[in-house]
């Protein structure tokens, strides 16, 4: 039976963002209840981020998102689904709704990175999690060539393997094109069998470019593909436009398309690399320091195939426990925050917070308690910086993509894992005691609307 408290609130959000009528779509994340809403100005945000329950409200690209939490989000989801009428994840008229928007291409270049990685991320947060079972097991003792540790391997690696067909479907989706021949795109660059073939004196490399190369070679296969259908008559369109896709973009990859992505690749490797190792602290704190703003400006989701490309090139990704410190600073300030301030509802959205925030997931503490107070996030960013120093110096990585906070402790390199917790105690003592001396303005006397 469904909860009356979950019922409740999906009913005010829905009366506060205009009723039924001004409800395009819903959709929702690990924490946000996304509603596209056919005039923003019916809505009153004002109002949702007081409500009860609600630990925050982002207004952002067109929709009206609240922060819920993780694990209450989707109960409040479905409850506000069936008092609105729609199907979660159906957007109607959506054209409209965007149609007086202002979209740079960079914005919507990672809208698309956006929709072509989002949809992985459980798969590789799934498999990360084993990959990190893999190494406990490995230090309890457990035989590296046993059984047990054998399919675990094979289970936790194994999407690594085939990831790129999944991204060259993705990609395809993205731009319009057919999902399988987005695949296929993908099994040019990674099939075995171009190894033994030469061009210009030069081996062809399965896998080299990776992902950069598969987002290269699908999006121009989809580009391929529907300049194709515009000419090919329907009636062998099936037969034509496939295999004329295949063969014109296979011979653009091997000869054009997988040595760009190879340098282009390599080259953001080569840079991330370069500022850990050269930077080292330097450039660890300011990885870190300067990581929320970067997810603030929508800007993160172009480091997704970085971290991947680490792990495909590297099979250790050094870059991810450094952003990580970022929920550490967080963690930090926010706590001071909580022993300094006196407003009694603004400890109660940091209680309702603070833990999802230690376990990785930071968007609560981010907008319902650092952001809104202002002078906090910029502390806790100075937090986090220490603790990406610490990180960097002592070179720790990870063996897979996954939560940050202390769930990221399971995914640790061997031998790495103290220096990671020194790290985020590192971050969490940075934002606090920064937060503590810089102080803030306490909201005791502000309507609860205000927080």
């Amino acid at each position: 039976m469904a909860n009356e408290k979950e019922r409740d609130l999906a009913a005010s959000i829905l009366a506060l963002a205009g009723g039924k009528e001004n409800i395009s779509g819903a959709s929702y994340c690990m924490t946000r209840l996304r509603l596209t809403l056919a005039d923003m100005a019916k809505a009153d945000a004002t109002q949702v981020r007081a409500t009860a329950g609600v630990l925050g409200v982002v207004e952002s690209a067109g929709q009206l998102q609240v922060i819920l939490g993780p694990g209450v989000v989707n109960k409040v989801a479905a409850e506000f689904a069936a008092l609105a009428g729609i199907t979660l994840g159906e957007v109607q008229d959506i054209k409209a709704t965007y149609a007086d928007r202002n979209h740079t291409p960079f914005k919507l270049f990672l809208r698309k990175l956006a929709g072509i990685f989002i949809p992985l991320i459980p798969a590789i947060v799934a498999s990360g999690m084993l990959a990190g079972l893999t190494n406990i097991a490995i230090r309890g003792g457990a035989d590296p060539q046993g059984t047990l540790v054998l399919l675990l391997n094979a289970m936790g690696w194994g999407i690594f393997g085939y990831l790129a067909i999944f991204v060259g479907i993705n990609t395809a989706k993205e731009f319009g094109g057919t999902p399988a021949m987005g695949g296929l795109a993908a099994v040019l660059l990674i099939n075995p069998a171009i190894a033994s073939i030469k061009i210009w004196d030069q081996a062809l490399v399965p896998g080299r470019g990776g992902l950069v190369g598969v987002l290269l070679v699908a999006w121009f296969m989809t580009v391929i593909e529907k300049r194709l259908r515009r000419y090919v008559p329907d009636v062998i369109d099936i037969i034509v436009t496939p295999t004329l896709s295949l063969l014109i973009t296979g011979f653009a990859t091997y000869y054009v398309l997988q040595p760009v992505g190879g340098w282009l690749s390599e080259a953001i490797v080569w840079f991330f690399k370069t500022l850990i190792g050269l930077g080292g602290p330097i450039g660890g704190f300011v990885l870190a320091s300067t990581f929320l703003p970067v997810v603030m400006a929508g800007l993160h989701q172009g480091l997704v195939p970085v971290h991947m490309e680490f792990l495909n090139t590297l099979k250790e990704n050094p870059l991810l426990p450094i952003l990580a410190m970022a929920g550490g600073g967080q963690v930090g300030a926010t706590m001071a925050v909580y022993l300094k301030t006196k407003n009694a509802r603004l400890k109660n959205v940091i209680k309702g917070s603070l833990p999802v925030g230690i376990l990785g997931i930071g968007e609560p503490l981010i907008f319902g308690v650092t952001l809104p107070l202002g002078r906090p996030f910029i502390t806790a960013c100075i937090g986090a910086g220490f603790g990406g120093a610490w990180q960097a110096m002592t070179k720790v990585s990870t063996v897979g993509l996954g939560v940050s906070g202390l769930p990221l402790t399971f995914l640790i390199t061997p031998g790495n894992v103290v220096n990671y917790l020194i790290g985020i105690l590192i971050a969490y003592a940075g934002g606090f005691v920064v937060t503590w001396l810089v102080g803030f303005d306490d909201p005791k006397d502000m309507d609860e609307k205000q927080v």
